[in-house]
């Protein structure tokens, strides 16, 4: 039994998806629509950069969407695999939008306009060097929890990631204070370069452009199962993904509950569609027994296509 499952931001690299766009028409089909969507050559600023361009939030996640999209599209279709057999679609953050419109329950043009604003909204949310994210390594969720408590920062977990990697965010004082108290504590962290703190109470004002935009969409019911990343369990209903969708902004990315609860279900194969090997990566330092498969080639397809899924 397996999962499809869609990489956030952070996975983005310049030339990401070159191969494909290069050998298939299909690709290429999806990527000049995404550039009469938006208005703008997305496509370009993928397969060429500038890479200080692709880090723009509001960049970054309909670029990660398109090429996910685009790599998926591509396997059904000209490879004949029939990914919409999985127990379950999900994705990290934006990857969650990902496998929200592979399973047909919002279109492809709906969800590049979507996370244009989205990104938007999350990287103006907070004034420019006003917020920030941390990583921390090597440490139990329990234990950072309790130091956020009990200390004097006001920070947030924002993504539980695996065992042992965590994402902490929080206004830039904040952060940098509780980085310091962790030092204290031996633990291992490390300031991200990204232009905001995402997934906490700080992008209210995200949440609400999210809101107005999401609302005026008809959703469908889609072909799959969504694993939701703010309650880490299953949603089929289309208002509630809606409303799951508007929370995300806010709320905890609860990736390592989500691989667990899809790997308490019976799940033994991921397969990962979209730039790089990320969740691969998490997904081994979760449960080391279950099988993982990135896609970034030819060669990784055929792999898959020789499963007995």
């Amino acid at each position: 039994m397996f999962s499809v499952i869609f990489p956030g931001q952070g996975s983005q690299v310049v030339g990401m998806a070159k191969d494909f766009f290069s050998k298939f028409d299909i690709v290429k089909k999806y990527f000049k629509e995404a550039d009469e969507v938006l208005n703008f050559p997305i496509s370009t600023l993928i397969l060429n950069g500038p890479k200080e361009e692709l880090d723009l939030t509001e960049n970054t996640q309909p670029a990660i969407f398109l090429v996910g999209y685009s790599i998926f599209n591509l396997i059904k279709n000209e490879f004949g695999i029939d990914l919409h057999r999985a127990k379950f679609f999900a994705g990290h953050s934006v990857g969650e939008y990902t496998a929200l419109a592979t399973s047909e329950v919002i279109s492809f043009q709906e969800t590049l306009k979507l996370l244009k604003t989205r990104g938007n909204a999350m990287q103006t949310a907070v004034p420019k060097g006003d917020g920030g994210m941390i990583a921390v390594l090597g440490c139990e969720i329990s234990k950072i929890e309790k130091l956020i408590t009990s200390g004097n920062c006001k920070c947030f977990i924002a993504n539980d990631n695996s065992n042992g990697q965590l994402v902490i965010s929080g206004k830039i004082n904040e952060i940098k204070n509780f980085a310091l108290q962790l030092k204290k504590e031996r633990i291992k962290n490390i300031i991200l370069p990204v232009s905001g703190p995402f997934h906490c109470e700080l992008m209210k004002n995200a949440t609400n452009i999210m809101r107005s935009e999401i609302n005026k969409l008809s959703f469908r019911n889609g072909k799959n199962t969504l694993i939701s990343n703010v309650t880490a369990k299953e949603s089929n209903d289309k208002e509630e993904i809606k409303d799951l969708l508007i929370q995300q902004i806010e709320n905890r990315v609860r990736w390592r509950e989500s691989v667990d609860y899809m790997i308490g279900k019976g799940v033994n194969q991921f397969i990962e569609i979209g730039p790089g090997k990320v969740l691969s990566g998490l997904i081994k330092r979760i449960n080391k027994t279950v099988k993982v498969n990135a896609i970034n080639s030819e060669e990784d397809i055929s792999l898959i296509k020789n499963d007995k899924f």
